[in-house]
């Protein structure tokens, strides 16, 4: 497993749940994420009081120490992934946990541009792992698939384009009585 071979440090951050930089913190060489977790029946969960507070606390952190403040969000009763990851727009971010961001849905915003908690909106927390732990050898695997995949298609769209032009070729002699018949209208 990928988890295994690119692992994270979790340490349980002290004084959880009180503000601060959320509940967790995931510590990588080369990522780190504060991390806020909620558990609900809900599939939504709208942020007010205590939660508006964390989220504040937890976007702060994230500006102040270019961090990429996320939720894990698990939706109580649901068989499978219940987990969902939803990131803390934050505009301090720079190389790896940039190009992580944009692949990691922000909290969607309220009518008045709050931001909530959407579980449908979510990541799934096995699409975030997978996203988070490619080695290079699936890097390259998934290139070498991209690649053969364009090759295919290239060779397909030449085909296409020399049949193409046989049948634009054989046209013209089709249709050569064609265009004797309006010549002669065309006179008349």
């Amino acid at each position: 497993m990928q988890v295994i071979r690119r692992p994270f440090l979790v340490v349980r951050a002290a004084g959880s749940g009180v503000g601060g930089a959320g509940d967790l913190l995931a510590i990588r060489g080369d990522v780190s994420f504060p991390i806020e977790v909620k558990a609900n029946k809900e599939r939504r969960i709208y942020l007010s009081g205590r939660t508006w507070e964390q989220y504040e606390e937890l976007k702060r952190a994230g500006e102040t120490c270019g961090l990429l403040p996320i939720y894990a969000y698990r939706l109580k009763g649901v068989r499978g992934d219940s987990w969902r990851i939803l990131r803390v727009e934050t505009t301090t971010l720079q190389g790896r946990l940039a190009v992580i961001a944009n692949r990691i849905p922000a909290l969607p915003l309220t009518r008045n541009g709050r931001p909530f908690l959407d579980w449908d909106a979510g990541l799934p927390l096995h699409r975030f792992l997978s996203l988070l732990c490619r080695d290079e050898e699936s890097y390259e695997a998934t290139a070498t698939s991209l690649r053969a995949r364009n090759n295919a298609w290239l060779e397909r769209e030449e085909r296409v384009r020399s049949e193409a032009e046989e049948e634009t070729a054989v046209v013209p002699e089709a249709l050569a009585p064609a265009d004797e018949w309006v010549r002669r209208f065309r006179r008349n």
